[in-house]
């Protein structure tokens, strides 16, 4: 089906131009290669190859070339379009889940240069047709195709015409902010992890240009150009103001009050798109994370729920947050080079059965109000800043103990969901079955919840109640599920990495390691943020997290500020382990 092409217009994950699929031998014996009829390179090839067949079984070998930039890693995604099952695999580490295919490089063939060829191969199983797949993807980019945009003036051409790629992370570099960086490297032990991207937060105007002698928008572009090289460079950016800045958490209030919606549009988001827009810049990947904290409270802290503010009501009622959500996608949408990524919260905020849809619709309707179109919207972010495991292995929604679900246990609460990355699928799935892209992507916050140290479970807990059996496997180690201010225990999670798993664009390290959630005391500040009691080691808890005590580590600074305690502690608890 073909889509009128315009300046607005974003198609992600264009369709790949059919391979060729040339057959030897047996009539179902084939391989599948590049179609050679395009001007352009593809950004990869593959060379799929089914060797051997018989009755129910088959020898597959697979080569892949890759024409972009040069990869320390690699891994290569397909769809089967039957029912084949791979068995057993050599060369690569390969996994499976429905008709969906993971190939990870080793460690000893995950360098890819430009040019550069490598090749695994599987035994698998089938009962029927054994068609080979014809769409490859190698860390994201689409293999066997254009590589970009043909004719942006024909209406059928599938590609993006503002050359956006399916993952802006998939063969770039992501910039490593230097002002983090030093701050990490002065640590003990930090310059082990001192080299890892982490975004940069505009979380005030004052920001835009820099506070004090700190670095502005343009001085971390141009410091990215500079790391940049020759390949690609993507550029982290929290854009973090809106007027009544999250409701329901004191600590992380902002500068501008409930109505100050025109402010937020001339004096914050106009100057970042004018910057952002300047062609010096247009080689790098922008990506941009929008507004998190804001739109999941206009579903769980409202009138009608336990947990409402009268300041999120207000926020409701006066529309401001779609309002300024809206108008941000739709301004730096509009830049070819900008990735826009919607925060969606986390599955302990989101994963019930009563907050995740509605919240899937309400964001929806912002994407398409306020100036907005779904085409604004790259992908969607989970996790930003909070402590949610990425991955619980010793227990799953479904499992039960004497009878009892998991979802009865009262960490799980009746929540639909155990930990990040099943969230993050999850919502992916809800989100393109209300219209946004197929090819939508996730990014997950990896930065601190990765729970390790001595108090790490090693095991599923004793099956003797269902609470036994969560709470003894469960990797995060917080008080409740709800607690959110500089968790005592956590540790530094998955390092940044491109195309982990399917539908996830990368994991990343939006919120910088060692950078306070908000203070353990009231302390004066100019920049608006207040005093979130959830941030004091000595509060026995709200309705939020059922009266339960924080869990906050104490004497921490302003939300915002480096906090050294905290950054010891997640190198400490670091999972996979700092070396």
């Amino acid at each position: 089906m073909s889509r009128t092409v315009n300046s607005r217009t974003r198609l992600r994950g264009s369709t790949a131009l059919a391979a060729a699929l040339v057959l030897s031998g047996a009539a179902c014996v084939g391989t599948a290669v590049a179609a050679p009829d395009s001007a352009a390179a593809p950004a990869c090839t593959v060379d799929y190859k089914v060797q051997n067949q018989w009755d129910t079984g088959f020898t597959t070998s697979v080569s892949v070339t890759n024409n972009g930039a040069a990869v320390s890693s690699w891994n290569l995604t397909w769809s089967f379009a039957g029912n084949q099952k791979v068995s057993s695999g050599w060369n690569a580490d390969i996994s499976q889940s429905g008709a969906a295919v993971t190939a990870k490089s080793l460690s000893y063939n995950g360098t890819l240069a430009t040019g550069g060829s490598t090749s695994f191969g599987f035994n698998g199983t089938y009962s029927g047709t054994n068609a080979v797949p014809t769409a490859f993807k190698l860390n994201g980019v689409t293999c066997n195709g254009d590589s970009g945009p043909t004719d942006p003036t024909d209406p059928t051409d599938p590609t993006d015409p503002s050359g956006r790629v399916d993952n802006p992370y998939a063969g770039a570099k992501v910039y490593v902010n230097p002002e983090w960086k030093a701050k990490a490297a002065a640590e003990p032990g930090g310059s082990a992890v001192a080299n890892q991207p982490t975004g940069v937060w505009l979380d005030r105007i004052a920001a835009i240009a820099g506070v004090g002698d700190g670095m502005g928008l343009r001085d971390h572009l141009d410091a990215a150009l500079a790391q940049k090289g020759s390949g690609e460079e993507v550029v982290q950016l929290v854009i973090y103001d809106l007027p009544g800045r999250d409701c329901a958490a004191l600590a992380s209030n902002g500068e501008l009050g409930p109505n100050d919606i025109d402010r937020y549009k001339s004096d914050f988001i106009d100057p970042i798109a004018a910057i952002l827009a300047d062609s010096k810049y247009a080689g790098l990947r922008i990506v941009t994370t929008v507004e998190i904290d804001s739109l999941p409270n206009l579903v769980t802290n409202v009138s009608g729920r336990p947990t409402a503010t009268p300041n999120c009501d207000t926020m409701k009622a006066n529309g401001n947050y779609q309002k300024g959500v809206g108008y941000a996608l739709d301004k730096l949408g509009a830049i070819p080079n900008v990735y826009n990524y919607i925060d969606a919260g986390h599955h302990g905020w989101l994963g019930w059965d009563d907050n995740f849809g509605p919240s899937a619709e309400l964001f929806k309707t912002v994407a398409t109000s306020n100036g907005a179109q779904l085409s604004d919207v790259h992908g969607f972010i989970v996790n930003t800043a909070n402590y949610s495991a990425l991955k619980e292995d010793h227990f799953g929604i479904d499992d039960s103990v004497n009878g009892v679900s998991v979802r009865q246990s009262k960490w799980v609460d009746w929540n639909r969901y155990t930990d990040e990355l099943s969230y993050a699928q999850a919502m992916r799935t809800k989100l393109v079955s209300l219209g946004f892209d197929q090819n939508l992507g996730m990014l997950i916050d990896t930065s601190r919840n990765g729970w390790g140290g001595s108090a790490r479970p090693t095991a599923a807990g004793a099956k003797t109640d269902v609470d036994t059996y969560v709470d003894g496997g469960r990797y995060d180690r917080r008080i409740h599920l709800g607690n959110w201010c500089n968790q005592s225990g956590a540790g530094l999670g998955e390092r940044p990495q491109a195309s982990p798993a399917t539908g996830i664009d990368a994991y990343v390290w939006m919120k910088p390691p060692g950078e306070s959630d908000g203070s353990s005391t009231a302390i004066a500040n100019d920049e608006g943020k207040g005093f979130d009691r959830m941030c004091d080691p000595t509060y026995t808890g709200n309705p939020r997290n059922n009266n339960h005590l924080s869990g906050a580590l104490p004497n921490a600074p302003v939300s915002g500020h480096w906090f050294s305690a905290q950054f010891q502690e997640l190198l400490k608890n670091a999972y996979p382990p700092v070396r």
